[in-house]
């Protein structure tokens, strides 16, 4: 049990590649991911496959131009990670498995 999290950098500068970036961008809040910053998404996996069915829908969903990446973290890598917010810096907890994730 883990988070697929997909990080991207994609061109904004015409309106065709603004379109891409909103359109990729609404693919993975309709596919389950949270955005955790603006080019940063996560969406929680309870297994190896439905990871990799989240990544395939990941690859068939590309934009033609820019760079994207995933990684998958466990649930113990998440919960070990630092989220930072503030001048002062002030550490909060990261974001917990959704409740219906937890009953397994």
């Amino acid at each position: 049990m883990g988070w697929l999290l997909v990080a991207f950098d994609l061109p904004v500068g015409t309106k065709k590649q603004r379109k891409a970036a909103t359109d990729f961008r609404e693919f993975l809040k309709d596919d389950g991911f949270t955005m955790i910053q603006w080019s940063v998404y996560a969406r929680s996996c309870v297994s190896f496959a439905r990871q990799e069915t989240h990544l395939d829908r990941v690859k068939k969903n590309l934009p033609p131009e820019g760079a994207v990446r995933a990684w998958f973290l466990t649930r113990v890598q998440w919960e070990s990670s630092f989220v930072i917010h503030g001048q002062p810096a002030e550490e909060v907890p990261p974001e917990d498995l959704p409740e219906q994730i937890q009953l397994w």
